[in-house]
C-alpha cells in the first residue's frame, strides 16, 4: 500500500504544479460555485433554482458527517459508519444494532436517537466587513483577537434572538471572508434502516480506504417535529438507475477540514511533530481499547465503535503522513509558496501590508513546538465522562459572564446543542473510561515528568491507574439527572460537589486555562492575522480562483464517474454483486471477509449484476461521508462513503488521476431494501410511490 502511494505521489507532480486549481478540484461554497470550470468542460451551469434545492436537501450531522432528504416525509439518508456511533447509543447487551441492523415496518417503531442533532443551512450572509471593521489598524495581535471574538459572538447572539436559528459565524480562507451561516436544527431523529455492520463495512480495516469495494455503507433515519414527520419538499428524488460511466455529477456534503492553503512552515510542522505525536497516541489508545475488547463479547460490543474510529484514523493519518515525507509533495509546496511571495514582492504596497506574513507564521509555529508537550499531554483524555466532568466546571463559570467574554464553544448561540449534548441519556462504560484516564495520565507523566504542575494537580500524589480508578469508580456522572442537578445548581453546586470526578476537572481547570490563553495570545492571534493578510494577498494575486480550505460547512464538489489505473491494471467504474461472493469466497469466508447471514448466499431473486459501489474524480475529505451524489437533474444517484488511498494526501493536494471517492450505488441500495431486507413500504417512499 505504501509503495502504491508513494509511486502515484511521484506521478502527479509534474501535473499538478503549474495550475492553481487542477481538473474537477475544488470544495466550492455554494455562494461561490464553479459555474465558469462547470460550463467550460461540461457545458452546465447550475442555476441559483438548482444549487437552492440541493442546499435545502442537504444535511449535516452534528457528531460528524453528512446526509440528505430522500423523501418528502423527513426521510434522511447517510451512512452506516456516520450512524455509528448513535446504533452504538441505542444498542445494549441484548440487543446490539451495530451488528445485527434494524428495520421498522411501521412509524411507531422508529427509534428516537437519544443525541443526534441535524442541521439544515437556510441562509447564508457576508459579514466580512463587519467583523474586519472591529479590527483596529493599530491593533496588538492579541487585541485583534479579543475585538474578532467578541464581534463574532455579537452577530451570532443578534442572529439567534432575531430569527431562532442556529447561528454560526464560520471563517473562510483563514480569515480572508466571514459568512453567517444559519441553520434549521432538528433534535428529534429516529432510526428508521440500518443493515447489518458486516455488510455495511465488508471487508473491514484491510479494505478501508481501498477500491475495488462491495459495501452497502447506508443508514435511514427521519426526522420528527412536533410529534409528526417534518415535510421536507427540497428532498433528492432518488434515481435507482444509479450514475453511468463518465457521467457528470456532484457531491453535496459537508467537508471537515483540509491544509491547502496552509503555509510550508505549518506543513514542516505537522510533517515532523505534530503527525508523529497524534499518530502514536491513537495507537496507543487504540491497544487499551483492544485489550479492553478481548476481556469478553460485551467488552467487545462496548469498544467496537472506538477501535473502529481509531483504526480509521490511524489508517487516514499514516497517508496523509507519508505525503508530507515524500519530497516531491513538499517540494511542490515550496515552489507555490516561492511563486507566491515573488508576486506578492513584486508589488511594493502589497509587499508591505502582506510579506511579513510568512514569517510571522514561521515564528508562531516554532513557539507552538516548543511547549508541544504541554499542549499536547495536559489533558484528561478518557472519553465521555472526563469530557462531561470538564464541560460542567467549565460550563457554571463561563455562563455567569457576558456573551462576549465566554470561552467560543460556550456562547448563547452553542447553548442549547451543548446542553442537548451534555444530558444526553446515551449509554456510557465506566470500566473502559478508567482503563482510557488511566492511560491518558500515564501519558501525561510520561511526557510531562512528575513535578510539571498539571500532573502534580491532576495525580495529586497517586498514580495514573489509582487516580482514575478513584475518578471513574466514585463519579455519578453516568446518570444525566445528576448532571442536570449540577449544572442547575449552578457554581456553588459544582464547587461544592464532592465527586471525585468533578473534583478533578476544578483541579486541572486552572492551568488548562492558563496553558489555552497562552496558546491564543502567542499562537493563535499571531497565526490569525498572518493567515488573514495572506487571504487579502491570495485575493490580490488570485482573486477568487481557489476555493477555501474545508471547514465542516456545506460545500459542492463536481466530477465523473471514471475507473483509474492501479497496480498496474485498470481499477473498473464500479462493482457488482458477483464480485462481493468472489471476494467472499477467495478468503474462505474468513472475517473480515465473511457474509451476514440474509447474504451468505444470494438471495432469492437478487440481480447479481447489480452494480455495488462505483468511483468518481469527486474532491472530498472526511465529514463528506454520507454526502449524497446527485446528477444533473438533481437527482440521487449515489452515497458517498470513502475514498481510495490515493485520495489520502488529498488534504494537501489534489489529482484526478487516480485521487477516487468511492459510493454506494443507488441501484445496490434499492435492490438490497427491496430483495434482502423485505423493506418495500421503504422502497416505494424513496420511488415516490407513497
Amino acid at each position: 500500500m505504501r509503495k502504491r502511494l508513494v509511486l502515484w505521489l511521484m506521478a502527479i507532480i509534474a501535473g499538478v504544479v503549474a495550475a492553481p486549481v487542477a481538473a474537477d478540484e475544488g470544495m466550492w461554497t455554494l455562494d461561490n460555485p464553479p459555474t465558469a470550470q462547470l460550463q467550460a468542460k461540461y457545458d452546465f451551469t447550475p442555476t441559483p433554482q438548482w444549487l437552492e434545492r440541493l442546499r435545502l436537501a442537504a444535511v449535516r450531522f452534528n457528531d460528524g458527517g453528512s446526509g440528505s432528504f430522500v423523501s418528502p416525509r423527513g426521510l434522511v439518508l447517510t451512512n452506516h459508519h456516520v450512524a455509528r456511533g448513535q446504533l452504538q447509543k441505542l444498542s445494549s447487551k441484548d440487543r446490539d444494532l451495530v451488528a445485527a441492523g434494524f428495520l421498522a415496518t411501521r412509524p411507531e417503531e422508529e427509534i428516537p436517537c437519544p443525541d443526534l442533532e441535524l442541521n439544515v443551512l437556510v441562509s447564508m450572509e457576508d459579514v466580512t466587513t463587519r467583523v474586519t471593521a472591529a479590527l483596529g489598524p493599530n491593533m496588538s495581535e492579541k487585541d485583534a483577537m479579543e475585538a474578532r471574538k467578541a464581534v463574532i459572538a455579537a452577530i451570532e447572539k443578534e442572529s439567534l434572538t432575531a430569527t431562532g436559528l442556529r447561528s454560526d459565524v464560520v471563517t473562510l480562507y483563514a480569515g480572508g471572508e466571514y459568512w453567517l451561516y444559519r441553520y434549521k436544527k432538528y433534535t428529534d431523529v429516529r432510526l428508521v434502516f440500518a443493515p447489518e455492520e458486516q455488510i455495511a463495512f465488508f471487508g473491514g480495516d484491510p479494505d478501508n480506504f481501498t477500491y475495488p469495494r462491495w459495501n452497502l455503507d447506508m443508514t435511514l433515519f427521519r426526522v420528527w417535529e412536533n410529534g409528526q414527520p417534518i415535510a421536507s419538499p427540497a428532498y433528492l428524488k432518488w434515481n435507482p438507475a444509479g450514475a453511468s460511466d463518465g457521467e457528470l455529477v456532484f457531491v453535496v456534503g459537508h467537508p471537515g477540514s483540509t491544509n491547502r492553503l496552509h503555509t510550508l512552515a505549518q506543513l514542516e510542522a505537522q510533517r515532523d511533530v505534530v503527525y508523529p505525536d497524534t499518530l502514536a497516541m491513537m495507537k496507543r489508545m487504540l491497544a487499551v481499547s483492544e485489550a479492553y475488547a478481548a476481556r469478553g463479547p460485551e467488552q467487545q460490543r462496548q469498544a467496537l465503535g472506538l477501535i473502529f474510529g481509531l483504526q480509521n484514523g490511524i489508517k487516514a493519518r499514516t497517508g496523509e503522513l507519508e505525503g508530507l515525507r515524500n519530497p516531491a509533495i513538499l517540494g511542490k509546496k515550496a515552489a507555490e509558496e516561492a511563486e507566491f511571495r515573488r508576486r506578492v514582492a513584486s508589488n511594493p504596497i502589497w509587499q508591505q501590508q502582506f510579506g511579513s506574513a510568512w514569517d510571522d507564521i514561521a515564528m508562531a509555529q516554532a513557539k507552538a513546538l516548543a511547549r508541544r508537550p504541554e499542549l499536547a499531554h495536559a489533558r484528561l483524555g478518557g472519553r465521555s465522562l472526563p469530557r462531561l466532568a470538564q464541560t460542567i466546571v467549565r460550563y457554571v463559570v463561563e455562563v455567569s459572564k457576558p456573551d462576549a467574554d465566554r470561552l467560543e464553544e460556550f456562547r448563547d448561540s452553542q447553548l442549547e446543542s451543548l446542553r442537548f449534548r451534555m444530558f444526553s441519556p446515551a449509554p456510557v462504560y465506566p470500566e473502559l473510561e478508567e482503563l482510557l484516564l488511566a492511560d491518558a495520565l500515564r501519558q501525561s507523566l510520561e511526557a510531562l515528568g512528575a513535578e510539571h504542575p498539571f500532573t502534580k494537580v491532576a495525580l495529586a500524589g497517586k498514580s495514573p491507574e489509582e487516580a482514575a480508578r478513584e475518578a471513574v469508580r466514585g463519579t455519578a456522572l453516568a446518570d444525566p439527572a445528576f448532571r442536570r442537578q449540577l449544572v442547575e445548581g449552578g457554581s456553588a453546586a459544582v464547587e461544592a460537589s464532592a465527586d471525585p470526578l468533578i473534583a478533578l476537572a476544578r483541579r486541572v481547570d486552572p492551568y488548562l486555562r492558563e496553558l489555552r490563553r497562552w496558546q491564543e495570545d502567542h499562537i493563535d492571534s499571531v497565526q490569525q492575522a498572518a493567515s488573514e493578510k495572506l487571504a487579502r494577498a491570495r485575493f490580490a494575486v488570485y482573486g477568487k480562483s481557489l476555493p477555501p480550505d474545508a471547514t465542516f460547512t456545506l460545500r459542492l464538489s463536481y466530477g465523473t464517474v471514471k475507473g483509474y489505473p492501479y497496480n498496474g491494471t485498470q481499477a473498473p467504474p464500479w462493482t457488482t454483486l458477483y464480485g462481493l461472493y468472489d471476494r467472499a469466497a477467495s478468503f474462505s469466508f474468513r472475517p473480515p471477509f465473511h457474509l451476514p447471514p440474509r447474504w451468505a448466499n444470494p438471495p432469492q431473486g437478487v440481480n447479481l449484476t447489480t452494480r455495488v459501489n462505483f468511483v468518481t474524480t469527486h474532491d472530498i475529505i472526511g465529514g463528506n461521508s454520507g454526502s449524497p451524489v446527485v446528477n444533473r437533474e438533481g437527482e440521487i444517484v449515489g452515497l458517498i462513503f470513502d475514498g481510495n488511498i490515493e485520495s489520502l494526501v488529498g488534504r494537501f493536494v489534489y489529482d484526478d488521476t487516480a485521487n477516487r471517492a468511492v459510493s454506494v450505488h443507488t441501484a445496490f441500495m434499492t435492490e438490497a431494501l427491496a430483495k434482502v431486507y423485505g423493506a418495500e413500504m421503504l422502497v416505494r417512499e424513496l420511488l415516490g410511490e407513497r
